[in-house]
C-alpha cells in the first residue's frame, strides 16, 4: 500500500460523514484493497521457512514401489586456460556453455535389510544443448550438431539403477549399458559428472543428521567415495548443513535445509577404460596429474514423513587442473610441464512430484 493510500485510509477512519457518501465507506474500501493486496502477495511470494513445531528428526525411510517424477534443469559455463596457450590447439573442441533439461521417473525397486535401497532412474525426456558446434572447425560443425542430437536421443529412455545407503548417500550406479561409451569424447566427461551430481542431489547425498534438530542447528557429513566402473574417480569431501525450519510444498510438510560442500575428485587410472583420454595419453608416455576441486551451496526441501527430496536448488564451481609430464612428444620448446585448467560454474534446479 502506498503512502497516499494509507493517508486516505486513516482519513476515512477519522473524518465525519462526507456528503453523498455513506460514512465509513472509504475505510471499508481501503480495507478491502489492503486485503486483496496481501492475498496477491501471499500467492506470488515464495513460501517462507516457518519455525512452527520444535525439533524434527530428518531420516530417509525408503518404501518399495515409491515413485517420484523429477523435472531438472542444469546449466554450465566453462572457461579453459592452458600454459602454453598453444596447447589448446592440440585438444579437441570442448563445450564451454551447455544446458541439460530432463524428466526422470525415480522408483524404489527394493529396500535391503541394512536400510539401503536400489532405486531405478528412468530418463523419460532428455535434451542437451551446447556451444560445441560454434567452437568446432567449420567442416565439423554439422557433425557436432548431429552428435548433440544423438546424445538427446540416446539418453532418453535409458534406465540407471542407483544404490544408496540408509542416509541417502550414493554408493554407485549401473545400467544404461553403453551410456557413456557411445557418446562423443567431448561430451562424455561433462555428462558423466552431471549425472553423478544429479543422482547425489535427488538421493539426499548424506543430508540427514541422524538425530533431532531444531532451527539453526548445523551438522557435517563426509562425501568420500571410492572409484567404480560406472564412475572411475575417487572423491573426498565434506558437506556442511543447517536446518532452517519448516514449510509446505504441494500440500506436503517439508524441512528446509541449507548446505555447502567442498570436494576433490581424482581419476583412478585402473578403473578408466582404454578409450578414455587419460588412458590414451598414458599409452603415449605422457603422465597426467589431474584433479577436480569443487565447492557449492544450495537449499533442499525434504519431506518430513520419509525424508525424500521434494526440491533442490544448487550451484557448484569446479576447477579441473591437469599437469602433463614427459611432454617430449608434443612439439613445444618449453621444457616445463604443460598445464591445463578448466573452470566451470553450474546451476541446477530440481522439482519433484509424486509419492
Amino acid at each position: 500500500m502506498s503512502r497516499f493510500e494509507r493517508e486516505d485510509l486513516f482519513a476515512g477512519a477519522s473524518l465525519g460523514a462526507v456528503p453523498g457518501r455513506p460514512q465509513g465507506l472509504r475505510l471499508q474500501w481501503g480495507s478491502v484493497r489492503l486485503a486483496i493486496g496481501l492475498a496477491l502477495l501471499s500467492l506470488w511470494a515464495p513460501m517462507p521457512a516457518l519455525a512452527w513445531g520444535s525439533q524434527v528428526r530428518l531420516t530417509r525411510r525408503y518404501r518399495s514401489g515409491q515413485k517420484m517424477v523429477y523435472e531438472t534443469k542444469m546449466h554450465t559455463k566453462a572457461v579453459i586456460h592452458s600454459d602454453p596457450p598453444e596447447l589448446q590447439s592440440f585438444l579437441p573442441p570442448l563445450p564451454t556453455d551447455f544446458t541439460m533439461q530432463q524428466q526422470n521417473t525415480v522408483r524404489v525397486k527394493g529396500v535391503n535389510s541394512d536400510g539401503s535401497a536400489d532405486i531405478e532412474n528412468h530418463f523419460d525426456k532428455f535434451q542437451f544443448r551446447s556451444d560445441l558446434a560454434e567452437r568446432a572447425p567449420e567442416g565439423f560443425r554439422d557433425s557436432a550438431v548431429s552428435a548433440q542430437q544423438d546424445i538427446s536421443d540416446h539418453v532418453a529412455g535409458q534406465n540407471i539403477i542407483a544404490h544408496y545407503d540408509r542416509n541417502g548417500r550414493l554408493l554407485g550406479f549401473e545400467g544404461g549399458e553403453g551410456l557413456f561409451e557411445q557418446l562423443d569424447l567431448a561430451y562424455r566427461e561433462p555428462l558423466r559428472q552431471a549425472l553423478r551430481f544429479f543422482l547425489e542431489q535427488v538421493g539426499g547425498n548424506t543430508l540427514y543428521p541422524g538425530y533431532p534438530v531444531k532451527p539453526g542447528n548445523t551438522w557435517k557429513r563426509k562425501l568420500d567415495s571410492a572409484a567404480s566402473a560406472a564412475y572411475p574417480y575417487n572423491v573426498e569431501g565434506e558437506n556442511t548443513l543447517r536446518y532452517v525450519g519448516k514449510t509446505k510444498v504441494g500440500g506436503v510438510k517439508a524441512a528446509v535445509v541449507e548446505f555447502s560442500f567442498v570436494n576433490v575428485v581424482r581419476p583412478a587410472t585402473s578403473a578408466l577404460g582404454p578409450a578414455e583420454p587419460l588412458t590414451q595419453l598414458a599409452s603415449h608416455g605422457l603422465e597426467v596429474d589431474m584433479h577436480i576441486d569443487g565447492r557449492g551451496q544450495g537449499r533442499v526441501l525434504l519431506a518430513l514423513d520419509d525424508g525424500r527430496v521434494l526440491e533442490n536448488h544448487a550451484t557448484i564451481h569446479q576447477t579441473l587442473s591437469a599437469h602433463l609430464q614427459n611432454s617430449a612428444p608434443i612439439p613445444f620448446t618449453n621444457s616445463q610441464p604443460l598445464k591445463l585448467e578448466v573452470q566451470s560454474d553450474s546451476e541446477m534446479d530440481v522439482v519433484g512430484t509424486g509419492r
